[in-house]
């Protein structure tokens, strides 16, 4: 598990200043207020600056360069979460403001934090301060690892650590553990990935932050000829050439297999429904593995000569056995209409 965490020095944020009138001065016609000031929703009480019914969510990720940040924040996007990279701290009040302002449209926002320069912890403790005082809910997520393993990370992707400067990779680790140790010792969940990979790291997150529900799992059904190429990003690929070529019934051969006529005779050929129904299951088996494995996205690409009557008619039947599991899935038909 690596990731790319050299990346410039963060800006010191610039201190805001409270201009806040209290809250039963403000009106909704009231001017915009200037730089650093709360802007009023209408809903608010003076101890509270976003609305409660409203407030979203917020899981703040940091913890190591290279120990994983990246994954943490993408398994979050791929649960639905809003994920926001590379936010300044002193931002984060801001970020959940305007959430708290999308009337229920972000409901869980995470923000990926790190060390980019010496005010960070600064900024930082002054934001979580501000957010506790607006009573919002917050949980700190600290990915953790080892240097041998951080080292070995770095080496293999041949990328200086953000703080070694001229120095070493451990001498830019060693720097970074100590800016870290407080915010380490306050985070809600520690995950120390030495010793997990990709998927193991995902399933831990998955653990915490998906709840009772499975991971959801997307799907394209791709139809397509194999006379035209297999498709790039296919994961799994069914050939359909086993059954009879409507291409040569003369009446069927102008249609497609969106037609009916063409479905029904795909279908009416001996091994066509019992190759559904049975495959339908074996994807059943897989789409449960995938989950497990952190896998969100999936292309099942169906093929047949020329990607215009058997391959389009499977595509149609496999699609609606997926959807009626509730798997959200998606058709596209590659090759329909190009001979």
């Amino acid at each position: 598990m690596t990731e790319n965490d050299a990346r410039e020095e963060e800006r010191p944020a610039q201190t805001q200043e409270d201009h806040g009138a209290p809250a039963e001065d403000r009106t909704e016609h009231e001017a915009a207020p200037e730089d650093g000031a709360h802007v009023g929703t209408g809903t608010e009480t003076a101890a509270t600056a976003v609305p409660d019914a409203v407030i979203p969510e917020l899981v703040i990720i940091s913890g190591m360069s290279g120990a994983g940040r990246s994954t943490a924040a993408k398994c979050l996007e791929d649960l639905g979460w809003f994920v926001v990279d590379n936010l300044p701290p002193a931002l984060i009040p801001t970020m959940v403001e305007l959430g708290a302002r999308s009337q229920g449209n972000v409901a869980r926002i995470a923000v990926v934090v790190d060390v980019r320069g010496r005010r960070f912890f600064d900024n930082l403790r002054e934001s979580l301060a501000d957010l506790e005082s607006k009573h919002v809910t917050r949980r700190i997520v600290f990915l953790e690892s080892s240097d041998e393993a951080l080292v070995r990370r770095f080496e293999s992707v041949r990328r200086p650590h953000p703080l070694q400067g001229d120095g070493r990779i451990v001498d830019g680790i060693a720097a970074e553990r100590e800016l870290l140790r407080e915010l380490r010792g306050d985070a809600d969940l520690v995950i120390d990935t030495s010793s997990l990979n990709v998927h193991e790291l995902r399933a831990k997150m998955d653990a915490q932050f998906a709840g009772d529900e499975e991971p959801e799992l997307r799907a394209t059904v791709m139809s397509f000829g194999f006379k035209y190429g297999l498709p790039v990003d296919a994961d799994l690929v069914v050939d359909m050439r086993f059954l009879p070529n409507p291409h040569w019934v003369p009446e069927l051969r102008p249609f497609t297999g969106l037609n009916e006529e063409v479905s029904a005779y795909v279908f009416n050929q001996p091994g066509a429904k019992e190759f559904l129904d049975r495959y339908t299951e074996l994807l059943q088996l897989i789409a449960a593995g995938y989950r497990r494995e952190g896998k969100r996205y999936v292309t099942i690409a169906v093929g047949c000569t020329g990607g215009k009557h058997r391959s389009v008619a499977t595509s149609e039947k496999l699609a609606a056995r997926l959807a009626s599991q509730g798997v959200e899935t998606v058709i596209v038909h590659r090759d329909m209409g190009r001979e």
